[in-house]
């Protein structure tokens, strides 16, 4: 029998940190894409221009920096964002650096953590912290 997709995944705290990210982008991306939506922004075009402001490497990687220094991330969401960062993927991203993309690829390990290990209002926690605060250019 399937489980509901919101409930935890029981070896979460054991996967690598690229597969903490690749869950994580999809999560954060459908968290932006309501968002968009919910603002009233029907056009595909704009919905793409304005998702960028959150979902590019270098707003993810600037909001990670920025949670961080303000103190935002608990210690076990570091050490998540740290596997992140230092997993190789093996990509060489086209439209940013290579630094920049591991720190977006830290960001989205963890909120692929926290969605995998059911920490749904920390995580939302966070994203909401990141929609009120405008994202970042990209």
């Amino acid at each position: 029998m399937m489980k509901q997709l919101a409930e935890p995944l029981k070896d979460a705290r054991q996967l690598n940190g690229l597969a903490l990210a690749y869950m994580g982008d999809a999560v954060y991306e459908v968290y932006i894409r309501k968002f968009l939506l919910e603002s009233g922004r029907l056009k595909p075009n704009d919905l793409h221009r304005a998702s960028t402001k959150f979902v590019s490497a270098k707003a993810q990687a600037a909001q990670l920096h920025r949670l961080r220094e303000n103190n935002f991330l608990t210690e076990e969401e570091i050490t998540v964002a740290k596997r992140g960062r230092n997993a190789k993927s093996g990509h060489i991203p086209k439209n940013t650096d290579v630094q920049t993309y591991n720190h977006s690829t830290a960001f989205e390990a963890v909120i692929g953590f926290l969605f995998l290990t059911g920490q749904l209002e920390r995580m939302e926690a966070i994203i909401y912290d990141i929609l009120e605060n405008g994202g970042t250019s990209g």
